[in-house]
């Protein structure tokens, strides 16, 4: 298969904004990553039931992006793409993999022996990795003389594979390296850096069911998977002290703070919970047999307590910030890794998690329509920037040249474009498309060029057949136009083919073919 990346000149021309130029005053950067939150799950957004005041009251102050998306439907290719700044036509994490495949035949009741091999054994925990020594935002903002951290969920190789984090770039970091192992918010143990740190939780894998005989009903027949130990506190704990210390510093810094929530299991602090159980009402039916998530008793309740208990350390956060004296010059941004999952835990279309996109099954994660790539985005700054809307079409590739840019960083090749001008509310360079692909399923890939957004399925298959969108007047995707404009569609799948190489990495779960039509 030829190999079409896109020449370093050419990416060089498309990102149009100087990313070695010395910054008059660098910024702190606190970027917050949600896990499967979706474009209508914040107030800033449309949700009406689920409370986000502190994330909302950061919106009012700063720029809330109607059109930003993440780079793949899908954790670990998400990550890769946000930490690389490639795109996944050119990322070396296409889907989610373990670095030890998973045993045939799999399913949650037959995985707790798989589970405590992986708990037992670093060498098989954590998911594909990136290539030693691959260019990241950690190492690019490191090498500029800022500190770094990640507190969350990493999910991009695990202890020993060398892309850890702390092999990418990061000073510190807390949290979950495996995301297999991210779906109890109470763990028995996290990672300090290289060290496993005990929770003082009891092991329980997510396997794990009601006891025989329990009443489904009786909140009390769930108290073995509520523990005391609460990951997003205990992550919260670390990232404060770790801030606390870098403003001390005097030294800028970068913090990516990669929130399990509100991923499945749906898990929060019993009063929390209860809170939204009086005001959305008792539910009736409690998911018993989550597959491989938890059994839970209010699931919507659950969902929505998780997202207000993360907003309510952001509201922590931005009053830590203010009194170490640096908040009005750290740049905040706040969004998702892909859309929202469709599964027994997340309660989604009872929220209209997707806002204006449709979000039941294959319209969310690891889907490319809208409701699976398209994600809210808030970036405030102090008072630097002009409170609004910003109509930016972007995706997560243009991190990597907006921070080099902000922090006076030279930024390595990459797919994305600095956004900074639409920081400040200037004219902004726009580029001529915006590229997926996503290998798992059946295969799919899509274009977004303007108001156009080409879709094709079943690539896996050999299909060559694109749909066509106009998202301004449809962004629900119901109606195809590729039949009344064929040179849109032909332009499209010259994209495609521009935009499609191997994967370097060599792994074939990431890989597909694409044909192309005669």
């Amino acid at each position: 298969m030829k190999d079409n990346r896109i020449p370093a000149a050419c990416l060089a021309a498309l990102s149009m904004a100087g990313c070695g130029k010395q910054a008059p005053e660098r910024p702190n950067i606190v970027f917050l990553l949600f896990d499967d939150l979706g474009y209508g799950d914040l107030g800033c957004y449309g949700q009406e039931l689920i409370e986000t005041p502190n994330i909302d009251a950061l919106a009012a102050k700063g720029l809330v992006f109607t059109d930003m998306y993440t780079a793949c439907p899908l954790s670990a290719p998400s990550r890769c793409s946000i930490m690389t700044g490639m795109h996944s036509g050119h990322s070396q994490i296409r889907s989610n993999d373990e670095r030890v495949p998973r045993p045939a035949g799999l399913t949650p009741a037959n995985a707790e022996t798989w589970f405590e091999r992986i708990c037992n054994n670093p060498d098989l925990e954590g998911q594909w990795p990136m290539e030693h020594g691959t260019p990241t935002i950690a190492t690019m903002l490191k090498g500029a003389g800022y500190r770094t951290a990640m507190v969350g969920k990493w999910g991009l190789g695990g202890p020993g594979s060398g892309s850890a984090p702390n092999d990418c770039g990061f000073d510190y970091f807390y949290g979950f390296n495996c995301q297999m192992l991210a779906h109890s918010y109470y763990p028995d143990y996290l990672w300090e850096n290289d060290r496993k740190v005990l929770t003082g939780n009891e092991y329980m894998p997510v396997s794990r069911r009601l006891d025989p005989g329990a009443d489904p009903y009786d909140i009390r027949s769930y108290d073995k998977f509520n523990q005391k130990a609460y990951s997003c506190d205990l992550m919260y704990g670390k990232l404060e002290q770790w801030v606390s210390e870098s403003a001390a510093s005097g030294d800028p810094f970068l913090l990516m703070w990669t929130t399990t929530v509100p991923h499945s299991t749906v898990q929060a602090p019993e009063e929390e919970v209860m809170y939204y159980v009086r005001k959305l009402g008792e539910e009736k039916t409690p998911i018993t047999d989550g597959g491989w998530y938890y059994p839970v008793l209010y699931p919507h309740s659950a969902y929505a307590a998780m997202i207000t208990h993360i907003d309510t350390q952001v509201g922590r956060l931005v009053a830590r910030l203010k009194e170490l004296g640096v908040y009005d010059n750290t740049l905040i941004i706040i969004t998702s890794d892909n859309g929202p999952a469709c599964n027994s835990n997340s309660p989604i279309e009872y929220f209209r998690s997707g806002g204006p996109f449709r979000c039941g099954k294959g319209w969310g994660k690891r889907s490319l329509q809208e409701g699976g790539i398209r994600m809210p985005f808030v970036a405030c700054w102090g008072d630097r920037l002009k409170p609004g809307r910003c109509g930016y079409i972007g995706q997560f590739t243009d991190l990597m040249p907006t921070f080099a840019e902000l922090a006076g960083a030279e930024a390595p090749e990459c797919d994305g474009i600095s956004f900074v001008p639409a920081l400040y509310g200037k004219k902004q360079p726009e580029r001529e498309f915006l590229y997926w692909e996503f290998p798992g399923g059946k295969g799919l890939v899509a274009v977004r060029m303007g108001k156009w957004k080409g879709i094709v399925r079943d690539v896996k298959n050999g299909s060559t057949e694109m749909e066509l969108y106009d998202l301004e007047s449809d962004p629900g995707e119901t109606e195809n136009l590729a039949a009344a404009h064929p040179e849109t569609v032909a332009r499209m799948w010259e994209v495609v083919e521009a935009s499609h190489a191997p994967v370097p990495s060599g792994n074939p779960n990431f890989e597909m073919t694409i044909n192309y039509p005669q």
